[in-house]
């Protein structure tokens, strides 16, 4: 029974290693750039799941290396609380790394209204990963509070 299964354990060992070295479709294209990027993200919730976000990224690449991202969503305020019981608003930040891989707050944006939501729009250009968080934050502004984590939406490296 022990022979058995180790005689198992090393087929599959065996064919995992072969599926490894051979080179994948993908990486087998003639372009040395990226193909565009279409996709769906969310939703990202902030703790307690009292705020969330989603949309659609697309990420346009043109002949000189560089890429244009745009992004669509929709923001949601979850919190049916009223402010002077507590009640906060709903906030999104979006952060992109350049090719040096620094990063930069490139849009926010609040909605104060349960139930309900508010859409959003914003394109960035030469974007090599992208992300988002969503919190909440008091209906005067100030700090964000009660941030769920980093939600990753898109990589160039993905591609």
């Amino acid at each position: 029974m022990i022979k058995k299964i180790a005689t198992g354990l090393l087929a599959v060992a065996a064919t995992t290693a072969l599926a490894l070295s051979l080179p994948t479709a993908a990486s087998a294209t003639t372009s040395d750039f990226p193909d565009d990027y279409s996709e769906f993200w969310g939703p990202v919730f902030s703790k307690y799941h009292l705020a969330k976000a989603q949309g659609r990224i697309d990420v346009e690449w043109d002949d000189d290396e560089s890429n244009t991202a745009r992004v669509t969503g929709r923001l949601h305020d979850l919190d049916d609380r009223d402010y002077d019981e507590g009640g906060k608003c709903a906030y999104v930040k979006f952060e992109a790394s350049d090719f040096e891989h620094d990063w930069s707050t490139v849009y926010t944006k609040k909605y104060c209204g349960s139930p309900g939501y508010q859409k959003f729009f914003f394109q960035e250009h030469d974007v090599f990963a992208l992300r988002a968080k969503v919190c909440q934050v008091n209906p005067s502004g100030g700090f964000p509070r009660k941030c769920g984590p980093w939600d990753y939406l898109y990589t160039a490296e993905s591609e």
